[in-house]
């Protein structure tokens, strides 16, 4: 997901009493950036979040168990959480700690230093976490309730980071390998939806009850995230593409129980479809979940959510398609699985996903629908800043809708490029058969050397041309007399496979990036360049 902030910092207001609405703006913040020092010397390898969420104060109070391994030593660790949340308490190893809380950091401190290795830190903690101001793209809490008057709490954190509601190490870098155990007390009668598997549901005193989800997989601290409401859950068996049984679980409101069954249909379609072009579905030790939410959904880790009201966009034979419902999922593959290692290097995430939906159209309705997809994407670039802009950037400065529509662009252009032969199975292999793709972060360098030595091309500049420039490929068509056209080409990045449409048919041709002598067209009508719209291009007309 994507978002725009206006950049001003806050300093805390430590005042008595409720914060105001303008103490409790949380619109300076974002993600990632910079790795600290502090924080590039930890492992994180799990997180236990116990959290006890009292629905009419509209707070939480509980604790944060963090396993990490430091590769040096240090007198102080550093973790991320919002300002306003109060730390009651910190151990370390079981040894109560001092620490101090500044800004929207925890700094834990102890003279005589931590030793390398692994330590066990855990942060007591409570109070007010920040409203979400336009979920999902403004995070935090949406506290609310369905037709029927019952509770519905809902967590988005995507651009703010996890610390929005739990002390962690808040970026992208850094998954817990070990996975996380989340305990999340509510009144009894709701359900949580969370991450993972559900271990149990236990009684606790004060009418309440404790739901325990668990994941064994690394997941983003942004995906970190439970959903609370009076759920029901549907849940069917799905046989993956390479045979195993993972169960498609949808918890939605018990009003709107008659739609469940459809929603299902669609996943399974939709998984079928994606496990083609990107393998098999990367969580089958868990679940395929969905989780219904009062906004647009996200692509949280094995419960992507669902805010679409259940409306559908109708095309022929009966297809039912939600843009939104298939392309969250479709983060489970490009962000789940394959994650960029800082938000500098986005589009991996955003704009392969969002290739992934002209595919399903080019599956579901052939060349021509899948055509259609693109120039509609094309017709989104704003062009206005590089794809990727630099290394270390927070999520703010990153995003722009090209992350998605570009990044896409750029993808429909390599396929050309390289051929569907090559191009497909390259992108499936690298989200197949990368090493380590759990557990590893990639960078745009990353994709562009295994594509330049997966094809056996050099395709370096093409990737700077659509990444790291605003350029487009400028043709320029002269007139010569009436059936005699002459076609240049300016800032190319490299030898170019091209299309001309004639009044005789279509030309197939190669036009070389750094030719002087420009390519002669005979045709009766004006040519057409390039018409199925492979590349970043304007023709110029003399």
């Amino acid at each position: 997901m994507k978002l725009s902030q206006t950049l001003c910092f806050l300093l805390m207001v430590c005042i008595v009493g409720r914060l105001s609405a303008q103490d409790r703006s949380i619109a300076y913040m974002s993600a990632g950036g910079k790795l600290r020092p502090l924080q590039a010397i930890m492992d994180i390898r799990h997180y236990t979040i116990a959290l006890d969420v009292d629905i009419p104060k509209k707070s939480i109070d509980g604790y944060c168990e963090i396993s990490l391994i430091l590769s040096k030593p240090t007198d102080t660790l550093l973790f991320d959480l919002v300002h306003l949340l109060n730390v009651h308490q910190v151990a370390v190893d079981k040894g109560n700690a001092a620490f101090e809380q500044k800004g929207d950091s925890v700094l834990i401190i102890n003279k005589a230093g931590y030793k390398a290795g692994k330590h066990i830190i855990r942060i007591n903690y409570g109070g007010e976490p920040p409203v979400a101001v336009r979920p999902p793209w403004q995070g935090g809490f949406t506290w609310t309730t369905d037709k029927a008057g019952n509770p519905w709490v809902v967590i988005n954190c995507q651009l703010q980071g996890a610390k929005l509601f739990l002390p962690c190490k808040d970026h992208p870098s850094d998954e817990p390998n070990e996975g996380i155990d989340m305990f999340i007390t509510i009144p009894k009668g709701l359900s949580v939806a969370g991450p993972g598997l559900l271990q149990g549901v236990k009684n606790v005193a004060g009418n309440k009850a404790t739901w325990h989800w668990k994941t064994n997989y690394t997941i983003s601290t942004y995906c970190m995230v439970f959903n609370i409401a009076k759920y029901k859950v549907y849940s069917r068996p799905y046989t993956t593409v390479d045979g195993h049984t993972v169960p498609i679980q949808f918890y939605v409101l018990e009003e709107d129980t008659a739609n469940a069954s459809h929603v299902i249909d669609i996943r399974a379609r939709d998984t079928r479809i994606l496990e083609k072009y990107f393998g098999e579905y990367p969580w089958v030790n868990e679940k395929i979940g969905i989780a219904e939410v009062p906004n647009p959904g996200m692509e949280h880790q094995t419960m992507v959510t669902y805010g679409d009201k259940f409306k559908y966009d109708k095309y022929p034979n009966g297809l039912d398609y939600s843009a939104n419902l298939f392309h969250e999922f479709g983060h489970e593959w490009w962000a789940n699985k394959v994650t960029n290692k800082d938000w500098a290097h986005m589009w991996i995430q955003e704009g392969i996903n969002t290739y992934a939906e002209a595919l399903f159209f080019k599956e579901t309705m052939g060349e021509t629908a899948y055509d259609s997809v693109m120039v509609s994407q094309r017709a989104g670039i704003r062009n206005l800043k590089p794809v990727v802009q630099g290394e270390e950037l927070d999520m703010a400065l990153v995003y722009t809708g090209d992350v998605y529509a570009k990044g896409s662009f750029f993808m429909h252009t390599m396929r050309h490029v390289l051929g569907d032969s090559v191009f497909f199975p390259l992108l499936k292999k690298f989200i197949t058969d990368v090493k380590y793709p759990y557990n590893r972060f990639f960078t745009t360098q990353d994709v562009q050397e295994y594509f330049c030595k997966g094809s056996g091309r050099d395709l370096n500049a093409l990737f700077d041309f659509y990444l790291r420039t605003t350029n487009t490929m400028d043709f320029e068509l002269r007139k010569l007399r009436p059936d005699t056209y002459t076609l240049s080409i300016k800032n190319s990045p490299m030898d170019l496979d091209l299309d001309i449409l004639t009044d005789t048919g279509m030309v197939h041709t190669t036009i070389k990036a750094n030719k002087a002598t420009p390519l002669k067209i005979t045709s009766k009508t004006l040519p057409v360049i390039d018409p199925k719209g492979w590349y970043f291009k304007r023709v110029i007309m003399q």
